[in-house]
Parts: structure tokens; sequence; C-alpha cells
């Protein structure tokens, strides 16, 4: 058995090493959908972590797939992207032999096995009827158990994916499982606040542990298997007689929350992760070690190395970060995961792509070349999400702006701050700059849309509305300004900010509005309506006749955009799919898939070869469009 399972193992170093996707710098080509040539970001980072047994790689769950990462000292680098198509990915675990990855997503109710070497799925578990939370193999790799949102649990044959038996008896939904070191007993968590012990072989429930005063995130077996630890968010660890279920001791720091509990290889040491963005480290009998700090978003994962020398931590900032278990000395961070992307614009230039976003609890403004899809560079100066960005139409200003009310000027090759904007009360939308003059637009949360100087900071008008305004757009000629508000495009003088005419009103929520090139036409989207469509209709500046209606999307539109020549039109939408339209006709051209989450910002490149899409699942997909 233990020559069998090293041969396993050698088997796994061997071929790890010749995963198709080796070269670290290509990673934004990996596993593309059709059509995409280019995939900006690594997408949000969304389940657990989990190491290889042999501790050399460490599994990374995000809104696109699982990505693999080379974690062996000074060797860190991306080293492939199992990429699915199920949703975002909730959790993952290795089996005993390396050779499969268990994961589920969080878009439906089953969980996937994929085989690391080839990357090819090799099966589905189905019959939960909600999803799949936790994951744990027994110790000898023949069983799987799960842990659902439909308050089971449910063991499985884990080389053929038969159900063996539900565990039933949780009031709420489970949070993790986990099987005693014997293979006898599984432990589920639940947010029940409770712990239940059950029987492996008849699935009989033993007992349940009682004492936590809100949900259990999770529960562990000390490795010796006389300790069961729980963590909840009641800021408690508990710890208890694993054979009696007697309560031993409670660990108690200052947090908002427990999220995550692990016993290091050997059983010395208990590691907690925190709603507080720390890293808590216990003697196995509850005295407090040291705090590891460095994380700015609550600490969801905390993993040790099978030879118990690192620590392994991901966060709600998006990042994972390597810890050397005996000294607490940081030692790196695997970075480029992003919560969300809000808005994508190309520089004038067409040589950069602007994205602006939130991750690692800031507003960023990333720069990625349009070309070869390298990162250039991270602006953090705003403290929240960035919901805008626009370039000025010479190219040598960029402005950002989102949910801390307010703009940030900047320059565009030196990224030296220009001056801040500040006069808005609530989130800011959208920017759009004036084609023909150095002045500024922006629409707010707070009921107005208001002009501004882009050179002094200076305001030059206020623009009241009755509701929000979600969007806003100057005429290509400069001679209008249009802005949205609840079901209603209105039209400006861009230069006084005095009202010129209302728009008919659209079929809903407005909530992205485009001008072609030859400022005659506007193209206005926004919410789902009574027949779960959304569609785009195309009114006539002049007239306000409509032109055309575009229809076909089933989530509401968030982004329109004209080719730079008038003859396309791209749309993005909450369905997770970009569409182009002839611009004339409003005929169907083509539906871009392969984003896992709402789309939220289209751009086509200033050649109209390209077409950029940002999307909440934390990336940008790069399409050929000729």
């Amino acid at each position: 058995m233990k020559t069998t399972h090293l041969c396993r193992i050698t088997l796994f170093l061997t071929l790890a090493l010749l995963l198709p996707n080796a070269p670290a710098q290509d990673y934004n080509t990996w596993g593309l959908p059709d059509g995409a040539t280019l995939r900006l970001g690594k997408s949000r980072r969304t389940g657990n972590i989990a190491f290889s047994p042999d501790g050399t790689r460490l599994a990374v769950g995000s809104a696109i797939g699982i990505w693999i990462y080379d974690v062996r000292p000074g060797k860190e680098k991306e080293l492939d992207l199992l990429r699915t198509d199920t949703g975002s990915i909730q959790s993952i675990v290795y089996s005993p032999d390396a050779i499969i990855i268990i994961a589920s997503s969080g878009d439906d109710e089953t969980a996937q096995l994929w085989n690391i070497v080839t990357g090819e799925q090799k099966i589905t578990l189905e019959g939960h009827t909600d999803v799949i939370y936790a994951f744990a193999h027994s110790p000898d790799g023949k069983m799987l158990a799960t842990g659902s949102g439909d308050e089971t649990a449910r063991l499985w044959d884990a080389q053929t994916g038969e159900h063996k038996t539900t565990l039933e008896g949780h009031t709420e939904r489970l949070s993790s499982v986990t099987f005693s070191p014997d293979g006898n007993t599984v432990a589920t968590g639940s947010f029940d606040n409770t712990v239940s012990l059950w029987d492996v072989h008849t699935g009989a429930h033993k007992t349940t542990l009682k004492g936590h005063t809100a949900l259990v995130n999770s529960v562990v077996y000390s490795p010796d298997g006389k300790t069961l630890a729980t963590g909840s968010r009641d800021s408690t660890v508990r710890l208890w007689d694993a054979s009696t279920g007697q309560h031993k001791k409670t660990m108690r720091r200052p947090t908002d929350g427990v999220r995550t509990v692990v016993y290091s290889p050997d059983g010395k040491t208990i590691a907690t992760g925190n709603s507080d963005s720390t890293v808590q480290l216990w003697s196995a009998y509850g005295r407090h070690k040291t705090t590891l700090r460095g994380h700015t978003g609550l600490v969801y994962s905390v993993v040790y190395s099978p030879d118990g020398k690192v620590l392994a931590t991901a966060s709600g900032d998006d990042t994972v970060r390597l810890w050397d278990a005996t000294t607490g000395k940081h030692i790196k961070t695997l970075s480029g995961h992003t919560r969300s992307i809000s808005a994508v614009t190309y520089a004038p230039d067409g040589g950069t792509i602007a994205s602006g976003g939130f991750t690692e609890g800031r507003g960023i403004l990333q720069l990625w070349d349009a070309h070869t899809g390298a990162h250039k560079t991270t602006l953090s100066e705003h403290v929240s999400d960035v919901f805008a960005v626009a370039y000025s139409p010479d190219g040598k200003m960029i402005a950002t702006a989102g949910r801390d009310a307010t703009v940030r000027l900047s320059n565009a090759q030196t990224w030296e701050h220009i001056t801040k904007l500040t006069r808005h009360r609530s989130f800011i939308y959208a920017i759009s700059f004036s084609p023909i003059e150095r002045t500024l637009a922006t629409a707010s949360r707070d009921k107005t849309a208001r002009l501004w100087n882009a050179q002094s900071g200076k305001q030059i008008a206020t623009l009241e509305h009755a509701s929000a305004v979600l969007s806003i757009a100057h005429a290509p000629d400069g001679t209008t300004l249009a802005t949205a508000a609840d079901d209603t495009v209105r039209l400006w003088d861009p230069q006084t900010g005095k009202h010129m005419t209302t728009l008919p009103k659209y079929q809903g929520l407005v909530l992205s509005i485009a001008y072609a090139p030859d400022a005659e036409t506007i193209a206005i989207g926004g919410g789902v309506f009574s027949d779960n469509t959304a569609v785009v209709e195309l009114q006539d500046v002049s007239t306000g006749k409509q032109i055309a209606t575009l229809s076909g999307h089933t989530g509401i539109i968030k982004s329109i955009a004209y080719s730079r020549d008038g003859t396309q039109i791209a749309t993005g939408s909450d369905d997770k799919t970009v569409r182009l339209w002839d611009a004339k006709t409003g005929t169907h051209l083509a539906t871009l898939t392969g984003h896992t989450a709402g789309v939220t910002s289209v751009a086509f490149s200033p050649d109209r070869s390209t077409l950029a899409s940002g999307s909440n699942d934390g990336t940008i997909l790069l399409w050929k469009i000729r």
C-alpha cells in the first residue's frame, strides 16, 4: 500500500512539471473561451485554497476556474488554469494521491472531479439540492464527504462518484465537513451553531456538540484524533474531546469571527483565519502564540504545507499569502486576482487599456498593454470601488471615480496626481470628457450631474435630476451632453449646463447610453422587462424617433459602445455575454460568451480590430473583431 502511494506521488511530480501551460508568463492565454485572444487579470478569488500532498503546488479557487501555483521557495509562479464553465469555484480539495482535484461552484448543486495532469473533468457528483460548500477525503482516499446548503452531508465513493449515504439532522446549511484520522467518524459544522458527529459506516448520528452562539464556520480534528477544534462567527475556537464530545476549552480573541481553523501537521499549533483580516496562531492547548498581519480582508482559508514549514492564507482582499509557519514571517504574496472590473477603456492611441475595479481593500486603476496583455501598473488612490475610468481626448489625462464620491485626475504618462474633485455627495457612476474642450462631466447617485474644468478642478455647473444619474455621455461633435436618470435621457448644453430637450422615455431603467460617432444617433439600454428581455433602443437625437431596437439579452445591459467607424455596436449584460450588432440595421452579428459573471463594461479599440470586455468575474477579455 505504501509503495503504491509513493509511486503515485512520483508520477504526480513527474507529470506536474510537464503541465501543458508551464510558461508562467503566458497565463493570460490559458483556457480562453472561443473567440477571445487574451485575458487580463486572474479573476476574483472565490474559493478556498489547498496544498498538493507533496507541498509543491497550491490550488486557488477563482471565478473562472482553479489556478495552480508552484509554491517551492524562490520558484513561486503560475503553472496552470483549470477553466470551468460551472461558475465561481466555491471549494476545492486535493485527493490523497494528488492526481484529482475536487471542486464545487457557486452556481449549481454539483461537484466536479478534475484530473490535474490532463486538465479533464473526470466525474460529476450529483444529488445535493443546493450549493456544496465543503469537502473532505477519508484518510485512505476511498471516500469523499460533501456538505451543502441543503442542510445535509453526503458520503461518496471517491473513485466512482457513487453516492453512499446522506447525513441528515442539521437545520441550516453545512459549512464544514471532516473525517477523523481513523476514518470512522465524520464531523459536520453548520450555520445552526452546532457540530454533529456521524458513523461513517452506518451513517448513524452519534452526538451533537452545542455551545457556540453563532454559526460554526470550521471543524477540524487534531492529527492524533483525540481533539476536535471548531471555529465560529461568535469569535471563539472551542476544543472538544473527540470521543465523548465533552467541551475542553474555549479560545477567544477580540475578532469579528473565526472563519477557518487548522492544525499544524505535528499537532502542536492551531491556526485560525479571522474576519478581522488576521491569522492567529495558538498552542494545541489553547495558549495564544502570535498574530500574522498583512491581509486587508477577511481570511477565508488557512492551510499548512504537508511538512508544516509554510502556512498559506487566502483573503477577501483577493490575495494569497505564504508565511514561514515557525517565525510568522511573510514569504510571498500571490496576487493578480481582482474582485471585479467595473470599467474598461482604451487610451486614444490604442496601446493601453485602463480598468477600474476593487481589490485588496481599495479601489484600483490598472493599466495593461493592449497588445501583449502585460500588466503595466496599479494605482490605488481611491478608498473604495472604482466605477468609472476615462481618458481625455488627447490621452494626456486620466480620470477615475467611484464609490467614494470623488473624481481623481492624473497625468496619463507619469501617473502624477493632478487634482481631486469632491463636490458629489454619493457614488459617481460615470465620467465623460468633452471631445473639444478640457472639461469633464460626472454622473452620481446624489441626483446630479456636474460639469468641471479638468485643468483647475473648478465646478462649472450642476445639472439637477429627480433620481440617481446612472450614465453620461458627450456627443462626439461636442454639441450636446446626454444624462440618464430613471427611464429618461435628457440632453444639455455641455458648456453652460442648460437643459435642451428630453428624449422619449425608455421602457425601463436606463443604465447605459452611447452616442454614434456622427452624433446623430444615441443608443439607450438598461433593465430587464417583464418578458425577461433587455433591449437597446437606437433613437434619432434630433427628433427622438426610434430607429431600431436591439433585442436578445436576458440580463441588465450595463454597457454600450460604438466602434469608431460607427458600423458596429457592442453591448455588455448581466447575462454574462457580449453581443455585437450592425449599427445601421440593428441586426445581431455575434454573441461572445466566456465570462462567468455579469459584463460591466465594453470598449472598442481605436482601430476597431479588438473589443475589450470587463466583468464582475474579475477579468478583462479581448476579442478579435476583424
